[in-house]
């Protein structure tokens, strides 16, 4: 089977995540999904292998050029299993930060020059991204859990990032301290030694602060209080998601705030001196997806893409490859040896539709408080 990848890096480019429009009526996400759906939710490999002869059967041209802020090992899979069912489509990926893509696809929207983006699209964005979306959905969407179905009638939202902690447990042998909770964070043992990326350019950071709110209460003193003494405890901020997980494991940081996927990929890598914590306080979810480039060149190819991806035949094949991510459609079925239990974790509830409106003073917020003690 053929397959393709390029990697690309992504131009970078000053767009930041601006003010969130107010989105359609999402519930709250209050958890994940469990690892493993109903039994009567598989599909019987007769009909599984009808689809995929159905979808092979399909002209969706050679070329398909992907932005994504996944994992390598996210976008591996995928276009692997991707391949076994349209052989000749050749996938590009142009990589970045959720805030370098959408400003760059916002950039080209005279001529676009990508065709969808995976990664980095949240349910708590709301309608902020509608320009440049095509205003479609999968063929799937009827069978996505509830909490996980589009708000905006143009995101396809096919997996889930729930907010962990990435721990070197070395560092934290040397330190002596055992890191539990978000209360934890604050020991002066870890002054400088906490990674974070930055909230107005990262949809995992954004993700981990809908988090500290949900934990603390949303515009709460107890909140403010909490990401003012996180700040000042010399948190260190970087530029990209993946550097709050990789960096701890290669011993540069002791603490990354980051998400299930990305730290539990090092597990699968064989990482020995790591552990994901989920803070003892609560953790939630906000839901991921993909879209269609308005005017994409290879639209079919694109449209092909995502109903995989929203598919229970995709998810099955995805989520077995990996073993990192949560996936939204109700009829999926398959196990991950490196993620908890969802019985297993404590979880809060999330208000979507708060952050979405609050978004943008949320981090007008944030941002003096970095001004303040980083200058």
């Amino acid at each position: 089977m053929k397959k393709s990848l390029a990697i690309l890096m992504a131009v970078a480019m000053a767009g930041t995540m601006t003010a969130c429009g107010s989105g359609g009526g999402s519930k709250d996400t209050t958890a994940a999904p469990a690892a493993t759906a109903a039994p009567e939710a598989a599909k019987d490999s007769e009909a599984a292998d009808t689809t995929a002869a159905e979808a092979a059967s399909e002209d969706i041209g050679k070329s398909l050029v992907m932005y994504s802020s996944m994992t390598e090992n996210d976008l591996d899979n995928l276009i692997e299993k991707f391949n076994e069912i349209y052989p000749d489509c050749e996938v590009e990926v142009v990589n970045g930060s959720a805030g370098e893509l959408t400003a760059r696809i916002e950039a080209e929207k005279a001529n676009p020059q990508g065709d969808m983006m995976w990664g980095g699209l949240s349910n708590s964005d709301g309608d902020i991204y509608s320009e440049i979306f095509e205003h479609w959905l999968s063929d799937y969407e009827s069978e996505v859990i509830p909490d996980y179905k589009s708000n905006n009638g143009f995101y396809n939202l096919d997996h889930l990032s729930t907010c962990v902690f990435c721990i070197n447990t070395d560092l934290e042998k040397e330190l002596g301290i055992e890191i539990k909770s978000y209360k934890d964070l604050l020991d002066p043992k870890l002054k400088g030694k906490i990674v974070f990326s930055d909230p107005n350019s990262s949809s995992a950071a954004w993700n981990n602060v809908c988090n500290i709110m949900s934990v603390f209460g949303n515009d709460s003193d107890e909140a403010w209080e909490y990401m003012e003494n996180l700040i000042s405890n010399d948190l260190v901020m970087s530029t990209s998601s993946s550097v709050c997980f990789k960096s701890v494991e290669t011993g540069e940081y002791v603490v990354g705030i980051t998400y299930e996927d990305g730290a539990s990929t090092l597990l699968k890598s064989g990482a020995t001196n790591i552990r994901m914590v989920y803070p003892e306080e609560g953790t939630s979810a906000s839901a991921f997806g993909c879209a269609v480039i308005k005017g994409a060149p290879h639209e079919a190819a694109a449209k092909a893409m995502v109903n995989f991806l929203m598919s229970a035949e995709g998810q099955n094949e995805l989520g077995t490859a990996l073993g990192t991510l949560r996936m939204t459609n109700s009829k999926a079925t398959f196990e991950s040896p490196y993620l908890p239990k969802t019985a297993d974790v404590k979880w809060v509830t999330r208000d979507v539709n708060w952050l979405i409106e609050n978004k943008e003073q949320v981090l007008n917020h944030w941002n003096e408080l970095i001004t303040k003690y980083q200058g």
